[in-house]
């Protein structure tokens, strides 16, 4: 229970992952049918990079901040920095927004936000963060238990990011087990597993494992900053996207160079693949 994003808020991660949450809830608000959004390790939902915690590592100084006031993004990005903009209205970089963030902003009136934190004193946080909309629940429990207790949600639609600390060795097996469970319990829903990438040869099982989740189709999507093979390193990460929406592939096909070109530290890169074809 050491982890705390806190540290690490705004790094090459967090933006991609972001960037790319921000347009799974823009391509399902394409339907007027609402749609109810689940963070299973949710975090505080805000965070300040001029803290202590996030000046004691400069992680962000390699992500938002190369893209903070850029004048050539892409259309995609457009989202994601109007919420940045609205958190920083003097034009300095200092509040950047987790998932549940972005989620509360960026979701509908009539969409809910469901959030889960473990950490007692984060999920405190989480609720003070929040507090205010009432479309926002948040519970304080086992993450890896939200598929089973939440799932399936009344709006028929659901978008779950699960995005665990990684502290442990079977963090990754119990990524695939969540898959399955939410898969088994709401065949349609969007699910989205963030995950690091140090050695991706460690990584093979997990990928046996998602493609054996049952998914109706899976996209697995990789940005790499480092070479891969580059030892005790963030060489890059992952999202693994069960059922994502049409016209999300053509958008990370535009997105992905370029963010490997704008984050890349040693070497950029980046991959797609369908781990389960429809």
């Amino acid at each position: 229970m050491n982890y705390r994003h806190a540290f690490h808020a705004g790094n090459h991660a967090d933006v991609f992952k972001h960037v790319v949450l921000t347009r799974l809830i823009a391509l399902m608000s394409r339907k007027e049918q609402p749609f109810a959004y689940l963070d299973t390790h949710a975090g505080i939902g805000l965070y300040d990079l001029k803290g202590d915690q996030a000046n004691r590592t400069g992680e962000y100084l390699e992500g938002i901040a190369r893209l903070w006031g850029q004048k050539d993004l892409p259309a995609v990005t457009a989202d994601y920095m109007q919420v940045l903009h609205k958190m920083n209205p003097d034009g300095e970089l200092r509040y950047y927004p987790g998932s549940p963030e972005l989620a509360r902003r960026l979701t509908r009136s009539q969409d809910r936000v469901l959030l889960n934190e473990k950490h007692p004193e984060d999920g405190v946080m989480l609720k003070d963060n929040m507090r205010g909309d009432r479309r926002v629940a948040v519970h304080l429990g086992e993450g890896w238990h939200v598929p089973r207790a939440l799932l399936p949600v009344a709006e028929k639609r659901g978008l779950m990011l699960i995005d665990p600390p990684f502290e442990k060795l079977d963090e990754m097996k119990r990524c695939a087990e969540s898959l399955k469970d939410a898969i088994s319990r709401m065949r349609q829903s969007v699910v989205a597993i963030w995950y690091p990438i140090k050695d991706k040869r460690q990584l093979r099982r997990f990928y046996q494992d998602l493609a054996g989740s049952g998914a109706p189709k899976l996209l697995q999507v990789e940005l790499f900053v480092h070479p891969l093979d580059t030892p005790n390193s963030l060489n890059g990460s992952g999202l693994a996207i069960a059922n994502p929406p049409w016209g999300l592939e053509e958008e990370l096909r535009e997105l992905l160079p370029w963010l490997a070109k704008k984050l890349g530290q040693t070497q950029g890169g980046w991959q797609m693949e369908w781990l389960i074809a429809e």
